[in-house]
Formats: C-alpha cells, sequence, structure tokens
C-alpha cells in the first residue's frame, strides 16, 4: 500500500541499487538529488545539485535556452557527484496553473468478488470527458470506494456486490506550460519518470502519519508560487497554486527602497520580518541605491520600513491562501493543521501571521531526513525534492487513465513526450 490507498496500478518494487533521480524545478532555484536504492529499499542520496534558477517565473518557462541551461547544471553537478549518469528523473510542476476536482465513476461487477481486474476497469472507466481538452491529468488519485452505494470503504478487493464505484482526485494543468517543461527536460537528455505536483511532493516529505490520517494543509511558500494542498486519510484530497511567492516580496522591497534586487533579496533574508517590534525604530539597515556605484551615495533606512513592505504583502499570499481554502471547502477537511515548508517559511514572523491569518495551529515542517543528505540541503526550501525522492521510492498507487497499459507512469502527453525522448 502506498500514500494514497489502493488502485488498479501495482506500486513498483525499486531493486538494490537502482538510481533515483528528483528534479525540483522552481522559480528561485533548480535541485537534482540523485539516491540509490540500498538493500533494505531506503534511498541513500549520493548526489546532489542545485543552481540559481533562469528561464523561469512563476513555475512556469518564459526562457527555453536559460531554463534549459540551469537545469542541465544543476543535473550535471549532481550527476558529477555521484559518479553516474542518470536518464530520467521524477519531476515537480508548479506552473501550468494545476486545479484539483473530484470525479466519481461506478462499473458493474455482476455480484462476483471484486478482484484487481475490476479495479482497474472502474479506475479506467472515466474517459477524461469532464477534463478540459487544452489540460493534462497530472495526478488520479483514488480517495473513496463503495459497493452497491455503501461509501468509505479502504480497499474493496474480496467483497461482493452489484456495483464498484470510486470517486478520483484529478489534478489537471495547462497543456502548454507542461509542454515547455518537459522540452526543457529532454532537451537535457533527461526523460520524465512521473510528474508530481509541488505541495503534493513536500507533504510527503514532511508530514507525519497522524497528520495526513487525521486531517492537514500543507503550505509550500516558494520564489514565484505558493502552492497548498490539503491530506485526509493518508491522501491527498485537494491542491492549489497561487502564483504570487517570496520572489513577490523581493521586489516590493526593490522598488520601496530604491535597491537592486539582489540587496533587496539579502535585506529581505538577513533582516527581513513578518512581525513588527519596537526596537525595529532604533534599528538601521545600510541601503544600496539603485545605479549608484559610488558606497557613499547608499541611504540607511530604520528596520520597521523594511518591515513595513514585508508584512502587508505576506499578509496578502496567506489572505489569498485562507480564501483558495474556504472557496473549496477543504478548509474544515484540513482540521486546524497547517503545516509550512519552502524558502519562505524560513522569513522569521512568518509562523505568527499565518497563525493568525489562517486561524489554525501552524507548525514547521521540515523533511525526513535522508542518509546521505547534507543537512545544508535538509531544511524546509528542500522539501520538494525529498518528497520527489519519497514519491519515487513509495510509488504512491494512483490510476492509470490513458493508454490501458497497467504500470504507466506518465499520463496522456508526459507518457508519450517521454518516449519519444527515449527513443531519440
Amino acid at each position: 500500500m502506498g500514500f494514497n490507498g489502493f488502485s488498479a496500478r501495482k506500486p513498483r518494487h525499486r531493486p538494490h541499487g537502482e538510481l533515483i533521480a528528483a528534479l525540483d524545478v522552481g522559480s528561485s532555484k533548480i535541485v537534482c538529488f540523485i539516491a540509490r536504492v540500498d538493500e533494505v529499499g531506503r534511498p541513500v542520496v549520493v548526489g546532489i545539485g542545485h543552481q540559481v534558477s533562469q528561464g523561469i517565473k512563476s513555475g512556469a518557462v518564459i526562457d527555453m535556452e536559460a531554463a534549459e541551461q540551469a537545469i542541465g547544471t544543476a543535473v550535471h553537478a549532481a550527476e558529477k557527484l555521484a559518479g553516474e549518469t542518470i536518464r530520467e528523473a521524477v519531476i515537480n510542476l508548479s506552473g501550468g496553473h494545476p486545479t484539483s476536482q473530484t470525479m466519481a465513476v461506478e462499473v458493474a461487477i455482476a455480484g462476483h468478488e471484486v478482484g484487481e481486474g475490476d479495479l482497474r476497469r472502474a479506475l479506467k472507466a472515466h474517459n477524461g470527458s469532464h477534463v478540459p481538452s487544452d489540460s493534462e491529468i497530472v495526478h488520479a488519485i483514488p480517495v473513496d470506494y463503495a459497493i452497491d452505494g455503501a461509501r468509505g470503504i479502504r480497499d474493496p478487493r474480496g467483497m461482493y456486490g452489484g456495483t464498484l464505484g470510486v470517486d478520483l482526485h484529478l489534478v489537471t494543468a495547462a497543456m502548454g506550460p507542461v509542454r515547455n517543461l518537459m522540452t526543457c527536460i529532454g532537451r537535457c537528455h533527461l526523460a520524465c519518470d512521473t510528474l508530481v505536483v509541488s505541495p503534493y511532493a513536500a507533504g510527503l516529505a514532511c508530514l507525519v502519519e497522524d497528520e495526513k490520517q487525521l486531517g492537514c494543509a500543507v503550505l509550500d511558500l516558494g520564489g514565484g508560487t505558493t502552492s497548498l494542498a490539503v491530506f485526509l486519510e493518508g491522501r491527498m484530497v485537494f491542491s492549489d497554486c497561487i502564483p504570487v511567492g517570496g520572489n513577490h516580496v523581493t521586489s516590493d522591497v526593490a522598488r520601496g527602497l530604491s535597491t537592486p534586487l539582489a540587496h533587496a533579496e539579502r535585506l529581505k533574508t538577513l533582516f527581513g520580518s513578518c512581525s513588527t517590534n519596537l526596537a525595529d525604530d532604533r534599528e538601521s539597515l545600510h541601503v544600496p541605491l539603485v545605479g549608484e556605484q559610488e558606497p557613499q551615495r547608499s541611504t540607511h533606512v530604520p528596520k520597521s520600513l523594511l518591515t513595513g513592505i514585508i508584512q502587508p504583502r505576506m499578509e496578502e499570499i496567506l489572505e489569498l491562501v485562507r480564501g483558495r481554502l474556504e472557496a473549496s471547502g477543504f478548509s474544515k477537511v484540513a482540521g486546524r493543521r497547517v503545516v509550512l515548508v519552502g524558502g519562505g517559511s524560513q522569513l522569521q514572523g512568518v509562523r505568527e501571521l499565518a497563525q493568525q491569518v489562517l486561524d489554525k495551529q501552524v507548525r514547521m515542517g521540515r523533511p525526513t531526513p535522508l542518509r546521505g543528505l547534507a543537512e545544508a540541503t535538509a531544511g524546509p526550501a528542500f522539501a520538494v525534492a525529498v518528497g520527489l525522492i519519497g514519491y519515487a521510492v513509495e510509488q504512491p498507487a494512483e490510476a492509470a487513465l490513458v493508454g490501458g497499459q497497467e504500470d504507466d507512469v506518465g499520463v496522456g502527453f508526459l507518457s508519450r513526450l517521454g518516449g519519444w525522448f527515449r527513443d531519440l
């Protein structure tokens, strides 16, 4: 059993010594982890590469050549450290406006015992008719089974009835951004093993089992996007993405203080806060000005001015998250628990601000430790990459909705494009 219960497709067991690659393509950084499966089936990280992101904005490719170069550099660094060459990777998706919907399908089983074939038939009964023609299915996760209308069944195999129903959580994304990302990956001589939305991977890395069972929301505060996922009974039941993130906070600081973006990022990281302090008016910050080459042309501003720029933007992001959760109807499903991950979660005071805006209990998430992973790359900013490794090892069960192959990992265009790149 994988993270998401049962499916028609059996999880693949990674053999001892197999290489697993995870590629986190973000708006602020690109991370590549290479792991090797040990004798008990656990991943051991043998290669790490990370690079400042180029050509990516709000999770989507805006410059093919720059993105290809940045991805290639990160992958090459990980390969050099591992002493291995990878052919495919589990890749995250943070752009393309991923959206969630729940779809119910039902098939007749004529009173006989439910077997694997019935599960495959039920899960493939959905033909994608409710998915827009310009979108691709990224995930199809079975969240609930029913026999003769009786719901709440975790595993219908071995049971008897007249009809078998399944509720599928479909996550779709716009076809264009997905194709652009896959093309960049292909130009780096890589195939897509599986595509995983970022908050799903972050949740797999940072949530404890009780949180996944009882209900919890994961909030990934990235550079170009803020994404969220809701888990219940061990499954992801909702996900969403907001195209606003830490890079927008940096831009606000740069504009508000008339300083270069690089210095704005430094000020945000070292001195930024989401909460005011009485001592902030007395603390002065050195701020270089845009276009000025001489150090004496710089200025000094109180720290309270920096906080006054950061706090409103972070409040806006968290209010957007609260609005998306309430509009989806999954705010109560998530309970009173939120886990913060991503680089933006390291901003001082963000936990307290999130508790106030979301009206929930908030904790800082750290990914489950992986053997071989350096401390510098084991923080919340690398949660998605760690979760991608976990996804590859655990192989959460999902429905293979297109193509008819039981063990297809990709869906639709992704699997076709991956096969095309392999042939090349």
